[in-house]
């Protein structure tokens, strides 16, 4: 799943937890979801590292396997 901007549709590269539009200067607050049962995952933060966790049963998730969605707002 690829993000884009809402403005300019610009494809953009999330980066902890957001997505910045240079075309307008704007930040896109993005939501973690699991890639099997697309529930939110529990962000995990430790000696700079993130990893992110699915509670419904499926663990840790590989940020490569994250789908990554435009929060609601």
């Amino acid at each position: 799943m690829s993000i884009t901007c809402p403005e300019c549709q610009a494809p953009l590269e999330p980066q902890n937890g957001v997505a910045h539009c240079d075309s307008y200067n704007k930040d896109i607050a993005l939501v973690a979801r699991c890639p099997e049962c697309h529930q939110p995952l529990q962000v995990l933060k430790a000696c700079g590292a993130v990893d992110y966790f699915c509670q419904n049963g499926h663990g840790l998730i590989s940020k490569k396997r994250v789908e990554f969605v435009r929060a609601e707002g």
